[in-house]
């Protein structure tokens, strides 16, 4: 099965209005800190122009960048799985445009609709992967023998 473009592709059809109808649409300036690692997770954002980026606290330094996220891709997963505590942190590059979702509403319409809570589900943990995957391919072209980053076993 190919990997839905963004939130909405994964819903099936029948069941997006009720996932749209708790969207909303958001303008964010550039340098807006949406969450902060370790605070509590509410709410998440698929991108529609834009960047963010994705942050980890380093003691004694800055922040590090561990990944940038732009246009239909899922910002926060963290609000899916309990205690819903965010496990880096983000921030808007630039200006960008987001839908934004209150993350309890979409729990509770998870649980009274077990096919979007399904495919809710599956987009998250694709994604999941996804960046998992990507994050092993950065590390072997970092630490890994020369040219072995682009390898997948």
């Amino acid at each position: 099965m190919a990997r839905a473009k963004d939130l909405f592709d994964a819903v099936p059809p029948d069941r997006r209005r009720r996932l749209k109808d708790i969207a909303r649409q958001v303008s964010l300036p550039r340098a807006t800190r949406l969450f902060e690692e370790g605070r509590r997770a509410d709410r998440f954002w698929i991108i529609r122009s834009g960047q963010v980026v994705l942050d980890q606290r380093v003691p004694g330094r800055q922040a590090a960048v561990v990944e940038t996220l732009g246009r239909d891709e899922l910002i926060g997963w963290s609000w899916l799985f309990p205690p819903y505590l965010w496990h880096l942190g983000a921030q808007t590059v630039g200006p960008v445009d987001a839908v934004e979702f209150d993350a309890a509403a979409v729990r509770e319409l998870c649980e009274s609709d077990p096919v979007l809570g399904r495919a809710m589900y599956r987009y998250v943990a694709e994604t999941v992967a996804d960046r998992l995957h990507g994050t092993r391919v950065r590390l072997l072209d970092l630490y890994g023998p020369q040219g072995s980053g682009g390898l997948d076993p």
